[in-house]
């Protein structure tokens, strides 16, 4: 039998019931930025982290504080800047000269969601310690592990226009991103109404009566592990990020000349959970190939590696995904 079966029509409801408790959280607090509110619930759902890039005022940390208050899960934010250093993350001994020993003290990485704000204004150094905390979901201090909280996502947010004083995030650390989004302006509509919940006192921090549980969460993840993947998915998944390294069935003409290393295993599991995360949002428990369309340019915008050309004609990540994606035939 199919392994789509497992999932019954009961669970399907409940977790529809959820995600629609989720959006009204945030359509209460954040205007317009739907494909926000998409790219972090599919982040959740599927386990993993979010690199947000945007210039400044565009609501990355009301998103992120909204998703935590809709899941009730603690959330913390880190401003990054080049003196912080990893211990002012994960947490460091601290002697009490009233009893002669060592107490810790934990960091505030140790939380369900974790927004770090503008990653590429600290140093390489500190950037891989909250990276090895988002790999190995836990911390060390002073010999001893300590898992971080489950759930655990990290929300890290990037300005695209400052280059002085930044540490830029090596190709091989945004890998380790299950997707990076970009957040565009609001349309003058929504921008006049962020006016007016702003002269109401409706964007103040959110305050959420009925929160869904951490333990809902848990479900949404059990979930989307259950949805059923096609071996014709997987493989078209597979040829999509062989495509992006000059191969595949139907390589894409000069596409070297634009893309000097293309995507990782782990761009096509990403591809691969990203759709079953919305599988699960669009109350279905299978992947369809338009769910690994709908999630390209999340997932692959940070995965190729552009050459000096591409960069110099300004040649947009989004349009080579496009043509890889315009080569390769959907089942």
């Amino acid at each position: 039998m199919p392994e789509h079966n497992e999932i019954s029509a009961s669970d399907l409801d409940r977790a529809t019931a959820l995600l629609k408790r989720i959006t009204q959280v945030f359509d209460e607090k954040v205007v317009g930025q739907e494909a926000l509110r998409t790219a972090l619930t599919s982040c959740l759902l599927a386990g993993g982290h979010v690199l947000l890039e945007s210039v400044p005022g565009l609501a990355k940390t009301t998103a992120a504080q909204t998703l935590a208050a809709a899941v009730g899960g603690e959330f913390r934010r880190i401003q990054c800047t080049p003196d912080l250093m990893p211990n002012d993350i994960v947490g460091t001994q601290i002697f009490n000269y009233a009893s002669g020993e060592f107490s810790t003290q934990l960091g505030p990485v140790h939380a369900n969601l974790v927004l770090l704000d503008e990653i590429n204004r600290s140093s390489a150094k500190t950037q891989s310690a909250m990276l090895e905390a988002m790999q190995e979901k836990q911390t060390s201090i002073g010999g001893v592990n300590y898992r971080l909280p489950d759930p655990f996502m990290v929300l890290a947010t990037q300005n695209p226009i400052e280059e002085e004083g930044t540490y830029v995030l090596p190709e091989a650390q945004m890998d380790r991103f299950l997707m990076k989004e970009v957040i565009t302006y609001p349309t003058p509509d929504q921008e006049l109404e962020i006016l007016r919940r702003v002269a109401s006192g409706q964007m103040e921090r959110p305050v959420v009566t009925e929160p869904i549980s951490l333990g809902d969460v848990h479900f949404l993840r059990e979930l989307v592990d259950k949805v059923y993947v096609d071996d014709s998915v997987k493989r078209y998944v597979v040829d999509i990020i062989n495509t992006t390294r000059m191969s595949g069935p139907r390589p894409v003409r000069d596409l070297g000349r634009h893309v000097r290393v293309g995507a990782s295993p782990r761009g096509g599991i990403a591809l691969m959970r990203l759709g079953q995360a919305l599988a699960v949002q669009s109350g279905r428990g299978f992947v369809i190939p338009e769910d690994i369309r709908a999630m390209r340019y999340a997932v692959l915008r940070h995965r190729l590696v552009r050459t000096f050309d591409a960069l110099a004609d300004n040649v947009p990540p989004e349009q080579l995904v496009d043509a890889v994606f315009d080569a390769v035939p959907a089942p």
